[in-house]
């Protein structure tokens, strides 16, 4: 049986501050149509602009992700889409009258019953999973973070932290299945931060909106009672701060004995919305946070964007190749006997690719090119480089199929081996820069490990007309 999409039954709303700017926001989730996705809506601002919940609308990630398109911009969204997520929500329009979302009381759960209220419905497209089927990793050696996708039919997330601190100390928790466990495990889990850091925020006038209801506040240095006076001075906060014999402000009672590592796995699957669908992997991470949610989550949005694509065009999968002939033919322009790449083995959207060229006794170019010595012109080695190059732009701008890849130059170029009948060229381009919609193409053709021929191309992407 498919999975079908979902959104919510009726519209409905929650008010409150947000955490860093304090500014009052009433936020409102509608229902929307199959395939719409998450989007937010500045309602404030009366240009009604959507905001996509995607990878490539985080414009900030220093103290929660900020989505953002020109100057309209939405701050900490990561618990409002933890929320959606985890319900598996779909499609919903979020909309805003402020620049924040209400902070409620640091976790998701407020989020939680209030879609939960609205009523989940089922509609009528399948959900477009994106299946992991083999390892993605991602590494940050300065931050000691790593995080890995693994093969899994089914969704899995295990997060481990250690920041050192006798209060916090090594924590670690996993969740294993999003229907039973999300709600009541971990949706209720706040935000938390260090006291060093809520000092140092509270100085660049941020976290306007927060206390020590809505955050657990980790002690992580000595701090004198004047200081705690200060800082309550500066958080506008009613009531005496003190320092618990646990290491917590207030022995602010924790939710979960590891609340803290439960919290930052909420906050991951808040981030891991912005790849635009629903994922079947397991996730294993160490020390996240939201730049390595946001890099991982905008590595795997790449993956899903080229198997979105290869599923548009190659309608029959094949063992070891990305696209064949009859794909080809679907996204370029050329035609017999100007169609000079025969399959794509290999493909990194907007970064590399490896195609195929066989060379044939048939070849219309042999009888003349030359009569008894038969060889390939490098003008045609160069263009195969060149529209397996193109290729390889799919996914750089809207509507590629109502595009073409033109030559704008050839610098470069060298021949070193002479293409003859029944040679396979192995065409190698690697993108080397782009600006808006002109390329630079690192560009080799080889037969076995030898080079036949190379050159950079200079491109054009233009309208087909």
């Amino acid at each position: 049986m498919l999975d079908l999409q979902t959104t919510i039954g009726k519209t409905i709303s929650i008010s409150g501050e947000g955490l860093h700017t304090g500014t009052s926001c009433t936020m409102t989730f509608k229902p929307a149509p199959d395939n719409h996705g998450i989007k937010f809506v500045r309602t404030d601002l009366g240009d009604n602009l959507e905001i996509p919940a995607l990878a490539e609308y985080v414009v900030d990630i220093s103290r929660g992700t900020t989505l953002g398109i020109g100057d309209t911009k939405v701050f900490t969204v990561e618990h409002v889409l933890a929320a959606v997520a985890g319900l598996q929500i779909d499609n919903v329009r979020i909309e805003l009258d402020g620049i924040e979302p209400p902070i409620a009381d640091g976790s998701s759960k407020p989020f939680v019953d209030k879609l939960l209220e609205a009523g989940i419905v089922k509609q009528k497209e399948p959900k477009d999973y994106l299946i992991i089927d083999e390892m993605i990793k991602y590494h940050n050696e300065e931050e000691g973070v790593d995080i890995v996708a693994l093969p899994l039919d089914g969704f899995r997330m295990t997060v481990m932290v250690d920041y050192n601190n006798p209060a916090l100390g090594s924590q670690h928790t996993g969740l294993f299945d999003l229907e039973k466990e999300f709600i009541t495990e971990f949706a209720p889990t706040r935000t938390f931060c260090f006291l060093s850091e809520v000092e140092t925020l509270a100085d660049q006038g941020l976290i306007k909106g927060g206390n020590l209801e809505n955050a657990v506040v980790i002690v992580d240095h000595e701090v004198k009672e004047n200081e705690l006076q200060d800082l309550s001075k500066k958080l506008g906060l009613e009531g005496e701060i003190t320092v618990g014999a646990s290491g917590f402000l207030n022995e602010n009672n924790l939710r979960f004995r590891n609340e803290p590592v439960r919290h930052k796995l909420l906050d991951m699957i808040g981030d891991l919305a912005l790849i635009g669908a629903p994922i079947k992997a397991q996730i294993l991470a160490a020390r996240p946070g939201h730049k390595s949610n946001v890099e991982f989550a905008k590595k795997i949005r790449k993956l899903y964007l080229q198997k979105q694509i290869e599923k548009k065009y190659q309608h029959v999968k094949k063992e070891g190749v990305v696209f064949d002939t009859v794909a080809i033919q679907k996204i370029l322009p050329h035609r017999y006997p100007f169609l000079l790449v025969d399959k794509i083995i290999d493909l990194e959207l907007g970064k590399k690719v490896i195609g195929i060229k066989s060379v044939t006794a048939n070849e219309p170019f042999f009888p003349g090119h030359f009569p008894g010595r038969p060889i390939m012109p490098g003008v045609l080695i160069i263009e195969s480089l060149a529209q397996t190059g193109g290729i390889m732009m799919l996914n750089s701008v809207p509507n590629p199929e109502e595009k073409l890849v033109v030559f704008m130059g050839i610098d470069k170029a060298k021949f070193r081996r002479h293409v003859v009948p029944c040679d396979q060229l192995i065409l190698e381009a690697e993108l080397v820069s782009q600006r808006d919609r002109f390329v630079v193409i690192k560009a080799k053709a080889k037969i076995g490990n030898k080079v036949a021929a190379e050159a950079e191309l200079k491109a054009a992407i233009i309208d087909r007309e």
